[in-house]
């Protein structure tokens, strides 16, 4: 059985039936996650049924593409209903969000985290048979998250906050082997209970937090630990600022159940390219990207559950906007006219039935409008989309990662992780240019190599942007290596005959040097904040010494990375005992705050650093201003 193969499970239903068992049972809920998953799996409609042995099945009812009710997982067993099945099955589900779907859509596109949603969202019909609200129930603050300039928190907002700091700390006590289905039961019902106090970022946050538990603890060769570092540290931050957060703040930090879309009245539209969308969560597509006449950047996408092949078919469907008959390969090149449009924040136009489109004329990337975008300097595009990418800002759904650079391809350089494509853009700064995705069925990787073999070729390319200490792209799309028209780099695939010599075998690049002032130190903090998430606290609480560490980390320049590094370790080490000699319990707040700070902080520095390497001072020190260990709102 595959966790894609289950419906959604609402957290709520999952919290419900592992707070039922008895404690024995409870110790053995995640060997019988394990055991559930070896199990055959069939649908029928609504109805998922599993076969826990020859004479035992267990049905999980799904109206709506949601299990909604704990009624809704049913098992044949003796034991049945207060048998481990049930919950078993809902914890190895994924994990619903119960965010409405605004009022008018764009075409269906996965939920991100700007909006604070997680995966598989539900739409209305089955928020209403969970017996929630598809209006706002509380004023327009519910749906929006606008707040007055004077507005604090409600003491039901604190008390949820508290609960996901709780449930998040836990997470980080025990780490991921540690973090079982309880573990992850608590969390969920602290995300069901953030949901209803209108906290829908932090409820996001903590079931993206159980999402890459589900995929650490399963080996889903897709998992990344600096995703989960991510997630908690956002989790734990959005939880802590709420009790001190006010005015628009507070807006911030509870942020959006809908996505909402204004009118922009008339749009003259421009394409760019398609890429396709392939997310951990099971949903796949395609957005198509296009440009206004003032150079704004929109997006058209249709993402919905399914695999990657799904991603290939969509990208020749019709764009459902208007009356544009136009597939989203097409739109790419070509051109609309909008009339009555409707924009989200983060730039997806909507689908209303008062929209109407028709086609028109495109633009090549050399003719205006579109050149005006590759005629920004590439430091002004990379501060640009640091500030839209930052992980852990407040989301207010503006700005775009994509960067716009002419190239001169320099031929591939081999890395830890792989080999990538090195190039040399406008003021000699060189890029790193790696696939979008690994997906075997799309075109990223062949493409790339394919590139490769053509060292001194001029394109120009768009990428997406990777936060790192040099700098570094994920190529997305490119001028045709002919000079004729663009490649999708997710779809189209090159062909040897498209380059300038054919023949010519991959050309790997001279290594590069590091930067005049070398390597960060950074990586040193970077690497005990990373080592928490799998191994937990007691990871840390085994170091005997980090002199060294903090030593080299003052001489680099970082005396409050050295600071944190040093709180870290110390606050994982400690453990008072009672007047008997007894040990106390371990002080989880105490060190969630000083990881908190210490993640906060590397990622503050990590993007220091990133602006730095494409202002063409990669390697130089970076001037960060110090934050009190203590802060870990900052």
């Amino acid at each position: 059985m595959n966790a894609a193969q289950l419906p959604p499970v609402a957290p709520e239903v999952t919290a419900t039936l592992v707070e039922g068992l008895s404690p024995r049972l409870r110790k053995r809920l995640d060997a019988a996650v394990t055991k559930l998953a070896a199990r055959p799996t069939h649908r029928d409609g609504d109805t998922t049924t599993i076969e826990v042995d020859d004479e035992t099945e267990l049905r999980l009812h799904a109206p709506g593409g949601v299990v909604a009710k704990a009624e809704d997982i049913t098992c044949g067993c003796l034991l049945a209903p207060a048998c481990v099945h049930r919950a078993a099955a809902a914890c190895a589900a994924p994990a619903a969000d119960l965010a409405p779907e605004p009022a008018e859509q764009a075409t269906p596109e996965a939920p991100g985290p700007a909006s604070g949603t997680a995966p598989a969202a539900v739409g209305p019909d089955a928020a209403r048979a969970l017996g929630l609200n598809v209006a706002p129930t509380s004023g327009p603050d519910a749906a929006t998250g606008v707040a007055t300039p004077h507005e604090t928190a409600s003491p039901d907002q604190r008390a949820a906050a508290d609960a996901l700091w709780s449930a998040g700390a836990a997470v980080l006590e025990a780490g991921v082997d540690g973090a079982g289905a309880v573990t992850q039961s608590a969390l969920l019902r602290a995300a069901h209970t953030a949901r209803l106090r209108h906290l829908p970022r932090a409820a996001g946050a903590a079931l993206s937090v159980v999402t890459l538990l589900r995929a650490a603890r399963s080996g889903n060769p897709s998992y990344r630990t600096a995703e989960l570092v991510t997630a908690l540290a956002e989790l734990l931050g959005t939880a802590h600022r709420v009790g001190t957060a006010s005015g628009a703040e507070l807006a911030a930090v509870r942020g959006r159940v809908r996505r909402p879309y204004s009118p922009d009245g008339s749009l003259r539209l421009y394409g760019l390219f398609t890429e396709p969308v392939v997310t951990d969560s099971g949903h796949c597509g395609v957005r198509t990207w296009v440009a206004g006449a003032d150079g704004r950047l929109f997006t058209v996408g249709d993402v919905a559950p399914g695999g990657a092949g799904r991603a290939l078919g969509v990208a020749d469907r019709a764009v459902r906007l208007g009356d544009s008959a136009l597939t989203h390969r097409e739109l790419g090149r070509a051109g609309l006219a909008v009339s009555g449009a409707t924009v989200s924040p983060d730039g997806r136009l909507g689908a209303g039935k008062a929209v109407k489109a028709v086609t028109a004329r495109g633009a090549a990337w050399t003719e205006p409008p579109l050149a005006a975008l590759w005629g920004t300097p590439p430091a002004e595009q990379a501060a640009r989309a640091l500030r839209s990418t930052s992980r852990y800002a407040d989301p207010d759904g503006t700005g775009s990662d994509l960067l716009f650079l002419d190239v001169e391809l320099l031929g591939a350089i081999r890395e830890p992780g792989g080999a990538c494509l090195l190039a040399q853009c406008e003021g000699g700064v060189r890029v790193r240019l790696t696939v979008a995705d690994d997906e075997p069925a799309l075109a990223h990787r062949d493409n790339l190599a394919l590139l490769a073999a053509a060292p001194g070729t001029r394109l120009r390319i768009i990428g997406r942007l990777i936060p790192a200490t040099h700098p570094r792209l994920t190529l997305l799309a490119c001028t045709h290596p002919t000079g004729e028209g663009t490649v999708d780099l997710g779809l189209d695939r090159l062909r040897r005959a498209d380059l300038p010599d054919p023949s010519a075998p991959a050309h790997f690049a001279p290594p590069q040097p590091a930067g005049p002032g070398g390597p960060s130190p950074l990586y040193l903090l970077e690497r005990r904040v990373e080592q928490t998430v799998p191994a937990g606290r007691a990871a840390l609480g085994l170091l005997s010494d980090v002199t060294a560490e903090t030593r080299r980390i003052r001489r680099g320049g970082l005396p409050t990375a050295a600071a944190l590094l040093t709180a870290l370790c110390a606050s994982a080490a400690q453990r008072d005992r009672d007047l008997f000699g007894r040990l106390l319990p371990a002080d989880t707040d105490g060190f969630a705050a000083y990881w908190l700070a210490a993640a906060r902080y590397t990622a503050a520095v990590s993007e220091s650093l990133c602006a730095a390497a494409w202002n063409g001072t990669e390697g130089d020190p970076v001037a960060v201003p110090p934050v009190p260990v203590h802060d870990v709102a900052g």
